[in-house]
């Protein structure tokens, strides 16, 4: 069971970098201090859908996190 867990966290982790990779087109460095477009827009498509994914392996990797330390 633990072999189990520990692959589902390295597949979530792993899913979850690339998720949140591929949100982050066109902000730079600048962006995260401040600087850039500050103007605001609707996620549409796949982006919106890209964000919700994001959100779904966030919390599944949590959940599985939670697993692996409860059965220890």
């Amino acid at each position: 069971m633990d072999v189990f867990l520990f692959f589902a966290l390295l597949v979530t982790a792993i899913a979850l970098i690339t998720a949140i990779l591929m949100q982050s087109r066109g902000s730079g460095l600048g962006a995260a201090f401040g600087g850039g477009d500050t103007s605001f827009h609707t996620r549409r498509g796949v982006e919106a859908r890209l964000y919700q994914f994001t959100i779904v392996l966030s919390v599944l990797f949590v959940v599985v996190s939670m697993l692996i330390y409860i059965t220890e």
